[in-house]
């Protein structure tokens, strides 16, 4: 290994849920890449993005720090990322680092980088009709790491894969390779509520090709795009083992958070408290310095990254994490008093509410009324119910009010510490419509999408869509999807 210190890649991979990883157990072969650099460093088999979406997400991967230590719970958030925190970006930066952050241009989470670079990882080809994200990734950031490789300082490259995250438009012949049947058969009707859920209807419309019918064509896409993906890292790999700074180089895979696809009717997006939002991957190769073919059973969060990456940087930083140190974790050698075992959940996207997670139970209380109707209070047993379709909170009003006393101990405690509200009860703006949904009614008809190029417009807040998109029954306010 050279005299400087090392470099670090990390991938923050948007909308990736673990359980469709080939590595985690999943039953298609999805990432075979991914599933051997596993093998070459550690993979944790649990780990969880308690906040979602993007913004929050990807704030407490930056900093190490949960949502009461950032402040940030919404992907609208309003304002700056606050002064109080640090991003990782800031602190490497400080220690001698070049960084550079390739996709995720003009979110507050993303504060802090000496350079910005972005990609087309939205709008398909005209003459495919598909989005080959993660090749039009590899050709702004291939060039970047040859160029941060040539310099003495060491580097922070963070690469924000697309793919995952609708549109799932993966080219040829990634389309098909998990989808064999007639995806427009006219006796599947499972489509139908779709298209008809209005606040996403034509959002998907506009890149779900013309007459599908069947929804797992639509799932087969998701899979598909993360195959491609898969496939494309390989490149970005293969440079880096060619420009031989493979070994002084940490490699991190994540992602901010999972997503739905065709579950709990929160249809191919990521809102929702279960977990097939928050259960998302956690890797880290990096040669001689973390066990090779290591799997962690432990529980771990996304504030957990940060002060493990600096702890394997060898970077000492004055920062307080809310996050721990999963050093030991890789190494056996954790105290089980640390084990994590109760999470607190928020979620601000499409609904505003919060929730507690126990090994057992999944607790989810709604702030407002929600766009699908979905009741006040939610109750999953996990050991019975794993895929959380039966809610047992009117059979089970003891364990609600424990678990609803146990999360409004933990907030109390935690706004105590940072001495600030929660910020799930301060960001009632969440959707930017200046106003506190009443009723389902009321949110179903103010929430709308429309169409890719509006859907994006939230990803980088200096680019507003050219119009405001409206719904084609009826003129209605419209937000952005993250």
């Amino acid at each position: 290994m050279s005299a400087k210190k090392p470099n670090l890649i990390l991938f923050g991979i948007d909308s990736l849920r673990r359980d469709h990883m080939s590595g985690y157990g999943y039953g298609k072969l999805t990432t075979p890449y991914i599933d051997r650099l596993a093998s070459e460093g550690v993979l944790f088999e649990q780990h969880f993005s308690p906040s979602i979406p993007t913004t929050p997400a990807y704030a407490s991967m930056l900093t190490g720090r949960d949502v009461f230590g950032t402040d940030v719970v919404a992907l609208r958030h309003e304002g700056p990322l606050g002064g109080h925190v640090k991003t990782l970006a800031e602190v490497l930066e400080e220690n001698g680092y070049n960084t550079t952050c390739v996709g995720f241009t003009g979110n507050p989470s993303a504060r802090g980088f000496q350079t910005y670079l972005n990609y087309e990882s939205w709008v398909p080809d005209e003459a495919t009709g598909r989005t080959p994200k993660a090749e039009n990734l590899n050709d702004v950031a291939i060039p970047e790491l040859e160029r941060l490789a040539a310099d003495d300082k060491p580097f922070f490259l963070f690469l924000r894969h697309m793919d995952p995250h609708s549109p799932y438009l993966p080219p040829q012949p990634f389309d098909r390779m998990f989808y064999g049947r007639d995806e427009r058969d006219p006796d599947n009707a499972s489509m139908e509520p779709v298209y008809n859920f209005r606040p996403f209807g034509d959002f998907l419309k506009s890149w779900i090709p013309e007459g599908v019918t069947d929804h797992e064509y639509v799932s087969g896409q998701y899979d598909g795009s993360v195959a491609y993906m898969d496939i494309c890292m390989q490149s970005l790999f293969t440079k880096l083992t060619d420009m031989g700074i493979e070994d002084e180089t940490l490699v991190v895979i994540t992602a901010d958070h999972g997503e739905t696809l065709y579950e709990h009717d929160c249809f191919f997006d990521h809102h929702g408290l279960y977990d097939c939002t928050l259960v998302v991957p956690l890797i880290f190769k990096f040669p001689g310095r973390v066990p090779a073919g290591k799997r962690v059973e432990s529980v771990s969060v996304i504030a957990d990254i940060m002060p493990t990456v600096l702890g394997l940087l060898g970077v000492a930083a004055e920062e307080t994490f809310d996050g721990r140190n999963l050093i030991p974790l890789m190494h056996g050698q954790a105290d089980s008093a640390d084990e994590l075992s109760e999470l607190y959940i928020t979620e601000c996207t499409w609904m505003r509410k919060h929730g507690w997670r126990t090994k057992e139970w999944k607790l989810i209380c709604a702030l407002e009324p929600d766009f699908h109707g979905k009741p006040a209070v939610e109750l999953y047993n996990l050991i019975r119910d794993p895929e959380e379709n039966d809610n047992v909170a009117d059979r089970e009003p003891e364990v609600v009010e424990f678990l609803r006393g146990r999360m409004l101990d933990y907030i109390a405690k935690r706004e105590g510490q940072v001495n600030r509200t929660n910020p799930i009860y301060t960001n009632t703006n969440w959707h930017g419509q200046n106003k506190q949904f009443t009723s389902s009614e009321e949110a179903y008809n103010s929430l709308y999408i429309g169409s890719i190029v509006n859907a994006r417009s939230l990803q980088a807040k200096d680019k507003e869509p050219k119009e405001q998109e409206q719904p084609q029954e009826q003129e209605k306010e419209t937000v952005g999807n993250d």
